[in-house]
């Protein structure tokens, strides 16, 4: 099964004292999600407090009550985010049920525990030698059902969104593909260079074949991908494994969701493009003339792989690539981001709106402009400098400054034909019929509106090095 929380129950489990119910909290509002607290909802149908059931039921009556509690909940339709009670998992129906959720272990160490829980009216928490000695007990556990860990609400949604995060992945990539069926591996020559050996040993025997595409965007053709089903001989329990930028991990995506009409795939973004944007969130694509992502699929990666360390061999001007979508985030969020919380901000979108008929399009902020540019350069553009020019026009139809952009971006004018810079906008998917829709920046955060097409216009020319409309500046 796929390690994320589309369309599935996020559920928390841990001991005492970890702070699942202030974690879920944060982590349901920011998924847009309901949140049940299962000692909160058990507290309610019972008119009594857990402390008074378990004084008037005891431990083995208040495990019942817990039990059909925790049935009923995870019964619930419209994925929620669900804090269960630290003894919960001690039910075998619970922990069956458990399998059909994404599930989160919250950690927490013994000492931070006890100084938490031994302060409260929690039953179990009176006494510390044998609070401690419960935290033994249950700890296997917890490890049994978690699909993933963490310590705050980012981690809840990173691993909602089906990421693994910590340095080192790579070399545990065999463990961390899902299923136990056959790999292809799809890389380009530049990152088997210099990852291809510990990709392929971290996956050992699973490991049927290795596939190389174009660096960058010229892996993106529907030449390539016709090559790739051509060479591909995985059954439907094999994955596509994208190793490399966000170019590889697009087109490994798109030949996962349309091989045998789909099969899973497990993308390992090697770029800050690719860590913070282009591998999260399950769209994947392939270029055409008219435009950039222009054919492609939603298919949500079964897990993605981030593995910072990798990003120590970028060259200084890739790295400026991933800062656009950095700033990108920071500016929809409102604030400053590290990589990891701009990963969780944008999968937290994605998880909310799937299919981009929503919130999700807000990440398109400055895309509309980048993508007509990138088609006016025939992709020679680097994405991220397309991204960096595009924020720079919805600032300023948006009446934002534009010193964050300016200063940490320093975007430069291209030299790219505007009337074919202009009709590759008009044919990008964020248009709808005759109006030209754009993410701005409102005065509450960002928007989607629509603008005319004269003013749009000639935001875009403002970023086009063209002599004769250099003068007129």
């Amino acid at each position: 099964m796929s390690k994320n929380a589309l369309h599935r129950h996020v559920v928390l489990v841990g001991f005492m004292g970890a702070g699942k119910s202030r974690i879920g909290r944060e982590a349901a509002e920011r998924l847009g999600r309901p949140f049940v607290d299962l000692d909160a909802a058990i507290e309610r149908r019972a008119g009594a407090s857990i402390p008074e059931l378990f004084a008037t039921r005891g431990e083995r009556g208040f495990r019942s009550l817990e039990e059909h509690a925790a049935a009923a909940a995870l019964a619930a339709s419209g994925p929620a985010v669900i804090s269960l009670g630290g003894g919960a998992v001690t039910s075998a129906r619970t922990r069956s049920l458990l399998a059909s959720e994404l599930v989160v272990c919250i950690e927490v160490d013994i000492d931070t525990a006890w100084s938490r829980a031994g302060r409260s009216r929690r039953p179990l928490a009176r006494n510390e030698a044998s609070f401690r000695a419960l935290y033994r007990e249950r700890a296997p556990l917890y490890r049994a059902v978690a699909d993933a860990f963490a310590g705050d609400a980012t981690g809840v949604i990173l691993a909602a969104g089906g990421v693994h995060h910590e340095p080192g992945g790579l070399d545990q990539l065999g463990a961390l593909v899902p299923g136990e069926g056959p790999v292809a591996l799809v890389s380009d020559s530049t990152v088997m260079g210099l990852y291809g050996a510990r990709a392929v040993e971290a996956l050992g025997s699973r490991l049927a074949s290795v596939h190389e595409v174009p660096v960058g965007e010229p892996a993106k053709t529907i030449e390539v991908v016709g090559r790739l089903w051509a060479e591909l001989a995985l059954d439907r329990s094999g994955t596509v494994v994208g190793l490399g930028g966000g170019c590889t991990t697009d087109v490994a995506g798109f030949v996962a969701s349309t091989y045998l009409r789909g099969v899973p795939w497990v993308a390992v973004p090697t770029t800050l493009v690719g860590q913070v944007d282009a591998a999260l969130g399950g769209k994947t694509g392939i270029d055409i003339p008219g435009g950039k992502n222009l054919v492609g699929a939603f298919h949500w990666p079964a897990r993605v792989v981030i593995d910072e360390t990798l990003l120590e061999s970028l060259p200084a001007r890739e790295a400026r690539q991933g800062m656009a979508e950095l700033v990108k985030t920071r500016l929809l969020a409102g604030t400053r981001l590290d990589a990891r919380g701009a990963a969780a901000f944008k999968l937290a979108l994605c998880l909310e709106d799937p299919h981009d008929r929503g919130r999700r399009r807000l990440l398109n902020l400055g895309h509309t402009f980048a993508h007509g540019l990138e088609a006016a350069a025939d992709y020679r553009l680097p994405h991220g400098e397309a991204v960096a020019l595009g924020l720079l026009a919805a600032l300023r139809l948006s009446g934002r400054d534009t010193s964050q952009v300016e200063q940490e971006l320093a975007p430069a004018r291209v030299e790219v034909d505007p009337e074919r810079a202009w009709q590759a906008l008009l044919r990008d998917k964020k248009r709808s019929g005759g109006a030209i829709n754009l993410v701005l920046l409102g005065p509450d955060g960002p928007v989607v509106e629509e603008r005319p097409a004269a003013e749009v216009r000639g935001a875009l020319e403002e970023l086009i090095a063209d002599p004769a409309l250099n003068g007129a500046h």
